[in-house]
Formats: C-alpha cells, sequence, structure tokens
C-alpha cells in the first residue's frame, strides 16, 4: 500500500489500529462491534467513507476471524499484523500507522466502547476545524463518570502520587492531582482548546499530521507514549478535546499491576523528563 500519499489525496475514510497482548476476548469483541455501529452511522452521512481496521498481535491473539468477519459484514476492511513478537505499543501502532492511507486514523484500544454517534461527530468536527490535527473525546467510565485522562505537564510529584499512593493518603493531594488532570475546564460541555496531553486510549489524527510526526517514538516499550505524542503534535497542528465524541474505557491504574509494570513505567518516565524537561515539584 503506498504510505507517501501526499495531504489532501488522501483514500476518503479513517483507518484504525489496535494493539493486543493476550487480550480479554469478549472485550475486544465488544470493542470491535461498538467500531462496526459507529462506522454504520458515519455511512448514512458519509456513504463513500471506508473504514479499514488493523489489529496488531504483539502476543497471546487466538482466532479472531468470527468478530472480524463481522467488521466486514458492515462494509469494513480489516487485516492482521503479527508474528513481530511483543515489540511494545507505540512500535506495534507504529507498524499499522506506515501503511495507513486515510483521511484519519484512529489510535484506539481494546478496552474502548464508542458511542454511536462518536464518528459522525469526530468527523463532522475535523471537517469544520481544519487547523485540528488531534482529537480527544469525553471518556467515561463503566459507571458513567467522566475519567479526566487530559493532562498538564506532569511533576514527578504528581505521578508518583497518582500512581503509587494508596487512596488513604493520595486523598491530601486532591486539589494538586485535580489541577493536573485538568477538571477545572473538562466537563460534558465545553470543547477545550490544546489541552497539552491526551490519552492514548483513543487519539483520533488526521493521517497527515500522524505521518508527519512519524508516530509514536519507538523508544517507549510502554507508558507515556501517548504524552510523548501529544506534546510533538502541538508543534504541528492543534488538539481539541471534544466532548460530543463519547466513548467508554473499561481500563485503568495500569500503573498498579506489578513490579514489572513498575519498572516500565519508571524507564518510560526518564525518556519522557530527558526528552521533555524535568519537573519536579
Amino acid at each position: 500500500m503506498n504510505t507517501t500519499r501526499e495531504p489532501g489525496n488522501e483514500i476518503e475514510g479513517l483507518s484504525v489500529s489496535v494493539v493486543v497482548y493476550r487480550p480479554d476476548l469478549q472485550q475486544l469483541a465488544q470493542t470491535l462491534n461498538s467500531l462496526a455501529a459507529a462506522y454504520d452511522a458515519l455511512k448514512e452521512t458519509h456513504p463513500a467513507f471506508r473504514l479499514d481496521v488493523c489489529l496488531v498481535d504483539n502476543g497471546g491473539l487466538p482466532d479472531m476471524t468470527v468478530a472480524l468477519d463481522a467488521l466486514r459484514a458492515h462494509g469494513a476492511t480489516y487485516s492482521v499484523i503479527a508474528g513481530q513478537g511483543n515489540v511494545g505499543y507505540g512500535r506495534g501502532h507504529n507498524l499499522a500507522i506506515e501503511r495507513a492511507a486515510s483521511r484519519y486514523h484512529l489510535v484506539l484500544n481494546p478496552d474502548i466502547d464508542l458511542d454511536r454517534q462518536a464518528l459522525v461527530r469526530a468527523v463532522e468536527f475535523f471537517e469544520s476545524h481544519s487547523q485540528v490535527g488531534l482529537l480527544s473525546p469525553r471518556i467515561g467510565d463503566e459507571d458513567g463518570h467522566i475519567q479526566y485522562l487530559c493532562r498538564r505537564y506532569p511533576t514527578l510529584l504528581d505521578l508518583f502520587v497518582r500512581g503509587f499512593l494508596p487512596a488513604r493518603v493520595r486523598r491530601f493531594f486532591t486539589r494538586r492531582l485535580a489541577r493536573y488532570e485538568m477538571h477545572d475546564v473538562i466537563n460534558e460541555r465545553d470543547i477545550v482548546w490544546d489541552p497539552p496531553i491526551v490519552s492514548g486510549c483513543f487519539m483520533l489524527f488526521r493521517t497527515s499530521v500522524l505521518k508527519k510526526l512519524a508516530g509514536f517514538d519507538p523508544r517507549y516499550f510502554l507508558y507515556f507514549e501517548d504524552y510523548d505524542l501529544s506534546l510533538r503534535t502541538h508543534e504541528v497542528a492543534r488538539v481539541a478535546y471534544l466532548p460530543a465524541v463519547r466513548v467508554l474505557h473499561h481500563g485503568g491504574d495500569a500503573a498498579r499491576k506489578g513490579s514489572a509494570h513498575i519498572r516500565m513505567f519508571a524507564a518510560s518516565a526518564f525518556k519522557f523528563f530527558n526528552r521533555f524537561g524535568w519537573k519536579w515539584l
């Protein structure tokens, strides 16, 4: 597939990359079904729009033919990239981004459910705001509450408090964490322009912008790759938080998954601060 198209000559459509490692199959199928339903809604207003889904298997993915064939039944195409081993989150997505020739590209976690109108509202916003290169949605949890996943630039103290302190201690830092998580501006109603950092669980790009940035920095194996990509995006395009685009996120608390994840978190944090600048308190 041609990956060197000039901006404006992309295929009319959306490509999606989902990187998995030993996934929850029921949740992954649910994510793909919600994506197919959102694509159905999009075709009502953009009948020529294509959807191409790329599932990147970093390990442990069994046969997903039934779930993927369900996408085809909705008019989408799909591919599976496998055999590369566990190359990490960012590098996994980059394998799909390199192939993308669509107008828009969605970096999607396998634990996200899209609202049926999510793609319709996102595409309409892109079409009316040519300066926007990256869109972040309203991300909710299973209880219907907002997950405040937009961020201001972190300090080491913010990361330590949020990631490692028990809840009974974190409550003494409530105001500090609320500022870091942008509680003062993120809500159900208002568009927020240029939040410094947005979550990698759902990053919808103009593909031309994502190609210009060469995707994720492959030096991050896991964690902080979305922080890095968010900050670099500001150099070439605007970023918008759009609460009219709604998704449900089933994940969270990644930093509390054990010693291996703590080591990866610390290694990625070190790379991030070395690149963008250390901020302690």
